[in-house]
């Protein structure tokens, strides 16, 4: 099997296929071992190899991984953008291979600058930092896209426990430094000292994770909240069709005049298809509908306003009427469904770049949480739920979660359910309850230790009853977020780079 190690297309092709099986460690699948047999087979992979050729090989690793689990863009591309099979598979395969270059540099530098085939530990450690430091950058760069990151295999494994230490980012580690431990172990057996530091590196977060796993970090702020979450099931081609309108407002206000008492109401992402400004009466009679049930209502709904500069923008935003009070403004926007980048060349081009509500601008950063039944709650809007670090700001001023999202973009593909689970982890990272109101599912409740405690059936019209009790005290990841990891991955690379120039001098 030396072959793994060495250049060529047969390792090539092994490390396209060992990406695509972390598709398989996620949600829907859960088969969270393969992560590790994933990671193992790249590490194995970039021994032997010049920057150059682990260049390649980390690019066809990330092509197999964007290629498996994101095929659901050329849903959204087809499905809702009007593109030809033809053209869809050509920018869904264009997309997975730009994605693929946020592992291609990171297999150069480690092949460059980290790698110490010579000291195993070391080398272990510094492939786990880098691999670290790849999800992070992929998670910032140009907005970023921090999806698929390997530690969301963990939500029902042995590592969950770690979530509420270090988040999503602490699990990532432990694995990445696990799979080069394991490869290790058998040049290890001839340095009995350094096989028994190997081991203890390897078994001590496994068993701290296990033990950890159902740990009350965070402890009840108040009583059992009701809670009705309306799933509207509205077909995406109608979504934004000015002849559906009334009956789409008429929908979720019938919903809701039908629905049993609840403490909080909630509709999902741009429930009201129409900007807030247009709406002021149907709101109103929703206000005062609110109020005498002493309930707080939660939508979204586009907002148009003047930013710092005195200019009118649009913003996907999220209200509270009724017993609440608060409007948040989206920050984290999709590329090409809420924005278009380089939009002077692209848009006209195919209906893709012209879709519906695709020209809103970001909201301010630093908005405070919104306010329900006299709680902080902690929004976010879609895509903002899969930013670990942004996600934990919010969650640490607040005593419970809620992210709501329109994922009829995905159809009937994994992304949906990908995106499920990482709010799964956001709740289990934040130890607060997560309301989750999506169109057409999965609209859930998520407890403190990321459980699904309620849901409905994605692609059916209904109402989700349950109770989620507002939460207060901080995991140590909100007191401190990712910063204990990144000094220590900072330490490792300095270690290593120093380790490598001395080498090189003797």
């Amino acid at each position: 099997m030396r072959w793994i190690s060495y250049p060529g297309w047969p390792g090539n092709l092994l490390a396209a296929a060992a990406g695509a099986l972390t598709t398989l460690a996620l949600a829907p699948f859960d088969y969270w071992p393969l992560a590790l047999l994933s990671l193992a087979l790249y590490y194995l992979g970039l021994r032997e190899l010049s920057p150059m050729q682990a260049l390649g090989r980390g690019w066809c690793y990330g092509l197999g991984l964007f290629l498996a689990g994101t095929s659901w863009v050329y849903v959204s591309i087809h499905d809702y953008g009007a593109a030809s099979p033809a053209l869809a598979g050509f920018l869904t395969i264009g997309f997975c291979a730009g994605m693929a270059l946020f592992f291609a540099l990171p297999a150069w530098l480690w092949a460059r600058w980290l790698r110490r085939n010579e000291a195993l530990l070391a080398d272990a450690l510094a492939f786990a930092a880098l691999w670290l430091a790849q999800e992070a950058f992929r998670g910032w760069f140009l907005t970023g896209f921090p999806w698929l990151y390997a530690g969301y295999s963990q939500l029902d494994g042995p590592l969950a426990g770690l979530a509420p230490l270090g988040g999503v980012w602490l699990i990532s580690f432990v694995l990445a430094l696990s799979a080069a431990l394991l490869v290790n172990l058998a040049r290890l057996r001839a340095r009995p000292a350094f096989l028994g530091v190997g081991l203890v590196l390897l078994a001590t977060p496994w068993l701290l994770g296990f033990l950890l796993k159902g740990h009350a970090w965070t402890q009840p702020a108040g009583a059992p909240l009701r809670v009705a979450a309306l799933q509207g099931n509205v077909p995406q081609q109608l979504k934004w069709d000015p002849a559906q309108l009334e009956a789409q407002l008429a929908l979720y206000r019938d919903l809701s005049f039908g629905s049993r008492p609840a403490d909080l109401i909630v509709w999902p992402e741009t429930a009201v298809p129409v900007l807030k400004e247009f709406a002021d009466g149907y709101l109103g009679v929703m206000d005062r509908f609110a109020r005498e049930r002493q309930s707080a209502l939660i939508t979204g709904v586009p907002i148009r306003q003047l930013n710092e500069r005195g200019e009118k923008r649009y913003y996907n935003g999220i209200t509270v009427i009724g017993e609440g009070r608060g409007t948040y403004l989206k920050q984290k926007l999709v590329p090409f469904g809420e924005y278009v980048p380089l939009q002077e060349l692209l848009r006209g081009l195919i209906a893709f770049f012209d879709l519906p509500m695709s020209d809103f601008a970001r909201g301010p950063a630093g908005q405070p949480p919104l306010e329900a039944r006299g709680y902080a709650v902690a929004p976010y809007i879609c895509y903002e739920v899969v930013y670990p670090e942004f996600a934990a700001e919010l969650a640490a001023q607040s005593q419970l979660l809620l992210t709501v999202s329109n994922d009829t973009w995905f159809g009937t593909s994994i992304g949906p359910l990908q995106h499920l689970q990482m709010a799964q982890m956001r709740a289990l990272e934040a130890g607060r309850w997560m309301i989750r109101g999506t169109n057409n599912g999965v609209t859930a409740l998520i407890d403190p230790f990321g459980r699904i405690a309620a849901q409905i059936p994605q692609f059916e019209r209904g109402v989700l009853y349950g109770e989620v009790v507002p939460m207060q005290a901080l995991t140590p990841y909100l007191k401190w977020r990712a910063w204990p990891l990144a000094i220590l991955c900072a330490l490792i690379f300095a270690w290593a780079l120093l380790a490598s120039r001395m080498a090189k001098t003797l």
